[in-house]
């Protein structure tokens, strides 16, 4: 229980860093936009510090991190939010369809669960590509159809060796020095638990790609 904490409070902080590192130097270099750029920091940091105080309290009540606690939200703001974190490297980038920038996705989920399983895919990706290559990850989301949406999060990392990839949503397993293994199998264990199912694709030396499709809400 305590290594499944310890690795669910660690995967925010890191783009919580970061983008109270892209605010210092938006400050430092005096920004034209930077109001605007406060309150869009301020508002991830919100939703990272409300993650981190879901995960306190349940274990505190030593449960199984945390209750699900679904509602009706954009699915397509989450994402957004969550790559925002990420914008001070320059290596994350976001690809939102006309109709998610005007109207959004809604869907019927738990908000943290979902911002923790994106934090989780996109430091996953950043981290799957090897040293010497510049990283490039894009995530994007779409409609399947006319009853679902399909979130997609690629990178040009190493791929995941096929002796291996059987075990990827197992708890515990980890292909990292310093990872838990537990972060993906709390990812699909929520996502399907919200009617979705979450996969992966993945080439050996060219990357992976990552996919969440959610039903949307009625």
């Amino acid at each position: 229980m305590a290594r499944q904490v310890a690795h669910e409070i660690k995967n925010p902080l890191t783009p919580m860093k970061l983008s109270l590192q892209f605010l210092q130097r938006a400050i430092h270099d005096g920004r034209a936009d930077l109001s605007e750029l406060i309150g869009r920091v301020s508002q991830t940091l919100i939703t990272q510090i409300d993650v981190l105080t879901d995960i306190a309290t349940s274990f505190s009540n030593f449960t199984n991190l945390p209750a699900m606690r679904p509602e009706r939200l954009d699915v397509a703001a989450v994402l957004r939010r969550c790559v925002g974190l990420h914008q001070g490297n320059g290596q994350v980038r976001l690809q939102l369809p006309p109709e998610a920038e005007e109207t959004g996705y809604t869907v019927y989920a738990d908000e943290s669960l979902l911002v923790r399983t994106f934090n989780n895919l996109l430091i996953n990706a950043l981290q799957a590509v090897p040293e010497g290559r510049r990283p490039e990850v894009e995530a994007s989301i779409e409609l399947v159809g006319t009853s679902k949406v399909r979130i997609a999060i690629e990178d040009n990392g190493a791929g995941i060796p096929e002796e291996v990839q059987e075990k990827i949503f197992v708890p515990n397993f980890t292909t990292k020095e310093k990872g838990s293994g537990i972060g993906l199998a709390v990812a699909r264990r929520g996502i399907e638990s919200a009617g979705g199912s979450i996969w992966f694709e993945t080439r050996e030396g060219t990357g992976t790609t990552f996919y969440i499709e959610l039903p949307l809400a009625g």
